[in-house]
């Protein structure tokens, strides 16, 4: 089969497309034929070296595919095969055209929902669901989304005013502003003193980090919430415990066990088979170009969610 190989740190260049052994699924597993692959933007760090953790190489990348079963094997349901899933990989292995996976880690596609949506979904329509779920967003909640316009902010933006809040998106530059969708308010965090125009909020979702973050943490009202879950400035928020204690600031950096992240994926799934979530799908990139798909997505001129066609 083709795959991506990731033999060194480095620039996007270093991804190449070669062959990989056809995976075979062991007992319990199944085998997915991968029609799509999900691509975040800490892959692009990792791949760089410069991310949260610096893998064996060589390997792989990707860690979210969706495609339809073709094989299953010893112990798993025989009845699976045909089905269409999503599913993560274990950290590695998704930029391939198949995957071996444990079954009961396959998510089972809604009839009424287009596979790209659902592997759209898999990572970042989890993570949106179970940070506003550990944020407790609440009618009148008055919330800041950074990153408005990327994969996790869209998504951001639908769920909390699903929940009744008033949602101010924050996005860097004219053309990602541009790109904000469902928001009430939308401002340009690159812009001089754009917190100030902000006002006070209630709660603050930061994918970004950084100056940006520290910035928006300013924002919160006494007693507000910032969920801490992204770096894409390069390093975390500079807020301390001590800091948030002092003015009653409640900071979330985790959002649930293995359990409740399933239970998040299947809720983003159901929500958006049933047209209340809508994934943005902005770009998508050929396997073999995969190189390209992460060059874009350094370059900050990504909306939405990127994904690659295998």
């Amino acid at each position: 089969m083709r795959a991506v190989w990731l033999r060194e740190f480095g620039g996007p260049e270093v991804l190449e497309p070669g062959d990989a052994p056809d995976p075979v699924p062991g007992p319990g597993q199944v085998l997915v034929e991968v029609a799509f692959a999900n691509t975040t933007f800490v892959e692009t760090q990792v791949r760089a070296g410069t991310g949260p953790f610096r893998p064996p190489l060589p390997i792989v990348p990707g860690n979210g595919v969706g495609g339809v079963i073709s094989a299953v094997g010893p112990g798993a349901d025989p009845g699976l095969a045909g089905q269409r899933v999503v599913t993560s990989t274990g950290g590695s292995g998704g930029y391939a055209q198949r995957v071996a996976v444990d079954a009961s880690a396959a998510f089972a596609v809604p009839d009424a929902l287009a596979l790209d949506a659902a592997v759209a979904l898999l990572a970042d329509g989890r993570t949106a669901t179970g940070l506003v779920h550990a944020t407790r967003v609440r009618p009148g909640d008055r919330v800041l989304v950074e990153a408005a316009a990327g994969g996790v902010g869209g998504l951001l933006v639908q769920l909390a005013k699903a929940a009744g809040a008033t949602v101010v998106g924050a996005a860097g530059g004219p053309a990602k502003v541009a790109h904000v969708l469902g928001a009430d308010e939308v401002v340009d965090y690159l812009a001089p003193d754009w917190a100030s125009s902000v006002g006070a909020v209630d709660v603050v979702f930061d994918g970004v980090g950084g100056a940006i973050g520290t910035a928006a943490f300013g924002s919160l009202r006494p007693g507000g919430r910032m969920a801490v879950y992204g770096l894409a400035g390069g390093s975390w928020a500079e807020v301390s415990e001590a800091d948030a204690a002092s003015r009653g600031v409640s900071l979330v950096r985790s959002i649930g066990s293995p359990a409740e992240m399933r239970a998040f994926t299947e809720s983003a799934l159901s929500e958006a088979a049933a047209g209340r979530l809508v994934p943005v799908i902005g770009q998508r990139f050929p396997l073999e170009k995969a190189a390209d798909a992460h060059a874009a997505m350094e370059s900050r001129t990504t909306i939405g969610k990127t994904l690659l066609v295998a």
